[in-house]
């Protein structure tokens, strides 16, 4: 996974050193060859997890979204050519990297293995898309849309956080790989569906 990662993290460096000339051609490209790279990941000989480390693996489940996420780069840098056109070089460069952050973040979220590590990723892609929000929105109450965002996102995951510190205590541990050998199917009773609304909650509120 780090393959995928360092380059991604690269465009950073090459986002602020490139010429205002060449901005949009470089990190375009960039990001297009580690899309294709990211279609190496769809190579999975079997249904089982490919491990890539203690920290970081892919599944089934997350090897399409994680190549989603990597398409999504090269789009937006696409279509917001046109719409920055306008803009310093400087906020230009600063919309850039808050793209790679946020797709960054986003790639680590789908390939991590611990529950917390995923929590902690998942609400650290508010960050760089409450920037977003409140820079480049194009109405005037882009402020307060980046507020409501912000408290609505924070307040739906807080019943996540705090069934992750349920299954903690039951099963000492909260690795992905670990919990599919020491779990047993969960019985229709009304704690197990609370703890189901709780998890799905912070989901459905993104």
């Amino acid at each position: 996974m780090l393959k995928l990662i360092v380059p991604t993290m690269m465009l950073l460096p090459l986002t602020w050193w490139s010429s205002n000339k060449l901005l949009w051609i470089n990190t375009t490209i960039h990001s297009l060859l580690i899309t294709l790279m990211a279609l190496l990941l769809m190579n999975q000989p079997n249904v089982h997890n490919l491990n890539f480390s203690l920290m970081f693996s892919s599944d089934p489940l997350s090897t399409p979204l994680l190549i989603l996420t990597f398409w999504l780069l090269p789009l937006m840098l696409i279509a917001s050519q046109n719409h920055l056109s306008k803009e310093s070089p400087l906020r230009k460069k600063l919309f850039i990297s808050m793209l790679v952050l946020l797709q960054i973040f986003l790639i680590m979220t789908f390939s991590a293995t611990e529950l917390i590590m995923f929590y902690v990723l998942f609400e650290a892609t508010l960050i760089p898309t409450l920037i977003i929000i409140t820079r480049w929105g194009n109405q005037t109450e882009r402020l307060n849309a980046g507020t409501y965002f912000l408290f609505y996102t924070l307040v739906g995951s807080l019943p996540l956080l705090v069934a992750l510190l349920y299954i903690h205590n039951n099963t000492g541990t909260l690795n992905f790989l670990v919990i599919q050998i020491l779990t047993t199917p969960l019985s229709d009773s009304w704690s197990n569906s609370l703890l189901w609304l709780a998890c799905m909650m912070a989901f459905l509120v993104k």
